[in-house]
């Protein structure tokens, strides 16, 4: 754990979805949080259309295993990673003082439970791409807390004791001199975000 330098406190919240996720970097304090940046991150390479859904070939159908789906997973892991660890060093290196991050996923679900082949898919891609976001994180040595969509917004109206209305009248308010969208996936990697600031899950040394 590292002690704090006097600095603003703050965390970034990822919003994960296939092949990119919406960042958000909050700062403190948690009692009344700010939108510092607010951006996409890819993470996958947008010069090779099938990484964003590498298990799938086509609609519902998936991927062979083979050197294709192999090179395609890779590169995913190559180019996610670098993208994610070049803005958390670009956030490293602000005048805050990075706590952690936070992270909102669809599902936790392990895909080898799963039957259903186009269901599969899908969550062998979920699991790919929080984990490229995790990994980066990682190894930039940043902790990584993570919340379900289901979930987050429960766990949040418990943590920062404020009804669920309450919460989403709040992050509305704080986007709202935000440049760009500010729609859910904003708003949820805002809220992950302010749960980090919350707890006090700080950056690991």
């Amino acid at each position: 754990m590292r002690k704090s330098d006097g600095r603003t406190p703050a965390a970034i919240g990822f919003t994960v979805k296939s092949g990119w996720a919406s960042v958000v970097l909050l700062t403190g304090p948690a009692a009344s949080p700010r939108v510092v940046s607010s951006c996409r991150v890819e993470l996958s390479d947008p010069a090779i259309p099938e990484s964003r859904q590498p298990y799938h070939a086509g609609f519902g159908t998936a991927r062979s295993a083979g050197p294709e789906l192999s090179q395609l997973v890779a590169g995913v892991k190559r180019f996610g990673r670098k993208s994610v660890s070049d803005l958390i060093r670009q956030y490293q290196a602000g005048e805050h003082n990075l706590y952690g991050a936070g992270m909102v996923v669809g599902s936790l679900i392990d895909p080898k439970t799963i039957a259903n082949d186009h269901i599969r898919i899908h969550a062998l891609e979920g699991q790919l791409f929080r984990g490229v976001v995790q990994d980066a994180a990682v190894r930039s040595h940043v902790l990584c807390a993570i919340w379900r969509e289901r979930d987050l917004y429960g766990s949040a109206a418990a943590v920062l004791k404020r009804p669920e209305l309450a919460l989403r009248d709040e992050l509305k308010a704080i986007g709202a001199g935000v440049e760009g969208a500010w729609r859910a996936e904003q708003k949820m990697a805002a809220l992950a975000a302010w749960l980090v600031l919350a707890t006090g899950r700080r950056q690991s040394s």
